[in-house]
């Protein structure tokens, strides 16, 4: 495991001139040396990169998930998350385009893009869920990056930083706004997750060892799908406007709805047969979902 606690450390490691500002670099994936090698190297950064890239015969780990950056997407990486790169085949050629932005929260610091930037989903995402860009998105965001490299190679004033943080906040709200658009795009694949989704919540339910497992979490269902929780989310608020959690309530109440309108179970009963250790705990989420107490559902069909 390589960690990167700066920007010219990094610079240094794959063989890159020093970064023009220490906390900011903008760099052309094509003059990245290629390294000599093949083994994997897991790295943790503690800076953001924001990319926008092609890299044929190359293989890209971020967490457990390997992705392949053949088309040209749009990916962010926050600081302290895990990735790994290497060659996908030691005889081909690697080729690669694109450019990346190496930017250190200390160069935001004091700034309103501080206390917003955390708060872009897409930092959550895995690098399988990297944003396809259009022609027209992908030379928006090229745009930008330019104009953010050319502020980078003139004279340092007080006003470079404002400038230059100005050029990432919008950067990264063309990248929520090309998120949306994927999302909407992509309907069929939605579909398909939203369907995965009832299906594996349904069996979950249905199952005898609910005691045993307690209730399922948001990050057990995403990774049974192989989906990062934030995408995940965001996927099923789009097609149905609820999120996760909610999608795993809306079941467990109408597994408890059944129980109560077709069996003679305690509530107790019923709590614990659902994964519920505390009864309260059932009875408060159940009347916050129906407006009714568990005992009084039950006597609406009396």
């Amino acid at each position: 495991m390589r960690r990167f606690t700066t920007i010219s450390e990094f610079h240094a490691y794959a063989q890159l001139p020093p970064p023009q500002h220490p906390l900011l670099s903008v760099v052309d994936v094509g003059d990245v040396p290629p390294r000599e090698r093949a083994e994997p190297t897991s790295m943790v950064m503690d800076f953001y990169s924001i990319s926008v890239k092609r890299m044929r015969n190359v293989r890209v780990k971020y967490g457990q998930h390997p992705f392949d950056f053949n088309e040209g997407v749009l990916s962010f990486i926050a600081p302290g998350q895990v990735f790994s790169i290497t060659a996908a085949d030691h005889g081909a050629a690697i080729e690669k385009s694109g450019w990346v932005v190496y930017l250190h929260p200390d160069f935001i610091w004091n700034t309103p893009l501080a206390t917003t930037i955390g708060q872009h989903d897409f930092w959550d995402y895995s690098l399988t869920e990297a944003l396809f860009l259009s022609g027209q998105e992908e030379a928006t965001i090229l745009a930008i990056i330019a104009a953010m490299s050319q502020e980078l190679a003139t004279t340092i004033d007080r006003f470079s930083k404002s400038i230059i943080v100005s050029h990432v906040a919008n950067l990264l709200s063309y990248a929520d706004r090309y998120y949306h658009r994927q999302f909407i795009t992509r309907e069929k694949a939605n579909h398909e997750v939203l369907a995965r989704v009832e299906t594996l919540l349904q069996a979950y339910f249905d199952s005898d060892s609910l005691p045993e497992r307690g209730l399922p979490t948001v990050q057990y269902v995403a990774d049974c799908l192989h989906l990062s929780p934030k995408y995940l989310s965001n996927v099923l608020r789009v097609v149905t406007g609820q999120n996760t959690q909610q999608h795993i309530h809306a079941r467990l109440i109408a597994k408890a709805k059944e129980k109560l309108s077709t069996t003679s179970l305690t509530v107790g009963e019923i709590a614990y047969g659902l994964g519920f250790e505390h009864l309260p705990s059932f009875s408060k989420l159940f009347k916050a979902k129906t407006n009714l107490s568990p005992l009084k559902f039950r006597a609406s069909f009396g």
